[in-house]
């Protein structure tokens, strides 16, 4: 091979490796930068629509539905009133997604039904002891009872606690008995506004969650007709 032969294969071969789909890294090695490039666009619009959802979560949290505005969330998320708009549609939207995604109560129905009274006791004390609340105590805390989340309330309810639970019963009247359930559950929110929580965590654990097992248990029992 020529010394001018020599130099137009190694021009060749460095062309190749630069160009995508050339033979280089790019078409089946590492990912090159074309490929890189298009991917990042995904990850920038998931990483921005988490930080709309954590700033809408702490703010609701801080200062319930109605104290909130979308300007406000977007300036905490360092995001523009637009995309949050693009992302969630509205406030209220944005606030049912941030519910969804804050519930652990699905993950605590699920399981053997035999133990369903137990862990939602256990729940039940997980929450009493959390001093300050949770994200999801301290939005219901703050936004039950604003008109333009009500509807929004009632499906979480629904589609958290109530389908759930029937899901996990055997017998007649299943839903009655999950609804049952249910007052117990969301009952603590009221109680926990008005009178605090201070002599319920200054109880034995265990022995609350013996208590609220017995409650339970109870409630998800099939009901026996009366005569």
């Amino acid at each position: 091979m020529t010394g001018r032969q020599d130099v137009v294969m190694r021009l060749k071969g460095e062309t190749e490796r630069a160009v995508p789909g050339g033979g280089g890294e790019g078409a089946g090695g590492a990912p090159d930068a074309g490929d890189a490039a298009a991917r990042r666009p995904k990850r920038d619009r998931e990483a921005t629509r988490r930080r709309i959802l954590d700033a809408a979560r702490d703010l609701f949290g801080e200062h319930g539905y109605d104290g909130v505005t979308v300007r406000m969330i977007a300036a905490r998320s360092e995001a523009n009133m637009a995309l949050v708009n693009r992302y969630f549609g509205s406030k209220a939207a944005l606030f049912g997604e941030v519910l969804a995604g804050e519930s652990v109560l699905r993950e605590v129905i699920a399981g053997e039904p035999a133990g369903l009274p137990r862990r939602l006791a256990e729940h039940f004390v997980r929450q009493i002891d959390r001093r300050g609340g949770t994200p999801m105590s301290r939005m219901l805390d703050r936004s039950a009872g604003q008109p333009e989340v009500k509807e929004i309330l009632l499906h979480h309810l629904e589609d958290m606690i109530v389908e759930p639970l029937v899901a996990q019963l055997d017998g007649p009247d299943a839903r009655a008995r999950a609804l049952l359930a249910s007052t117990i559950i969301m009952g603590g929110g009221p109680v926990r506004r008005l009178l605090g929580l201070n002599d319920l965590r200054a109880a034995d654990p265990a022995e609350l969650t013996d208590r609220l097992t017995a409650m339970f248990t109870a409630a998800l029992a099939p009901i026996t007709p009366t005569r």
